[in-house]
């Protein structure tokens, strides 16, 4: 594996740098936006579940409050 020097290293982490294609502020927002909301759906949906496994673990067995 050939070395580079530090210069060199950095001159090509400025040039990999320039490629990289930055979100808009609307694009950043909207997929934040998106994240709480499915955040939110997996927190609702695991509580449903959960409380489906109580009420089934409840009947069955009678325990838990």
């Amino acid at each position: 594996m050939a070395k580079t020097s530090p210069f060199q290293f950095l001159q090509q982490v400025r040039q990999e740098t320039a490629k990289v294609t930055w979100p808009s502020r609307k694009e950043t927002l909207i997929s934040t936006g998106m994240v709480f909301v499915f955040v939110i759906l997996a927190a609702l949906f695991f509580f449903v579940v959960d409380q489906i496994l109580a009420s089934g673990v409840k009947l069955i067995f009678g325990l838990g409050g």
